[in-house]
């Protein structure tokens, strides 16, 4: 997603919440509480599910898993602009983080937590 397209959406996001008057609602916690439940929708989508099952989903089971990846994103955007994070930004310095913690010659094909192999 290119950033143009991500600060149109936050402008589509901050004008929903405004015209409802919902900005007094989304106080971190609340967002943080309400994205966390969208999650879990999401993961009941697949709770019983094969891993092949995962992977070959219907239109429908598709469109409603895209429905519920959508509501975790918003609130994730929002969460983030409430807090004045730049979600692009914390993204590569965690993946920056993690490369250091992940080095590729230590974990090639190993899905080992670094605290095991440090």
């Amino acid at each position: 997603m290119s950033h143009d397209r991500l600060e149109a959406l936050l402008a589509r996001l901050r004008e929903f919440v405004r015209e409802r008057d919902w900005e007094q609602f989304h106080s971190p916690k609340n967002l943080a509480m309400a994205m966390i439940v969208e999650a879990a929708e999401l993961v009941e989508h697949f709770q019983w599910a094969t891993e092949k099952e995962s992977q070959d989903l219907s239109a429908e089971k598709r469109e409603q898993v895209a429905h519920e990846l959508a509501d975790t994103f918003v609130y994730l955007l929002r969460i983030a602009d409430v807090l004045g994070i730049d979600l692009i930004d914390a993204a590569h310095a965690k993946i920056d983080l993690n490369a250091k913690k992940y080095p590729a010659e230590k974990v090639r094909g190993s899905n080992a937590k670094y605290t095991e192999y440090e």
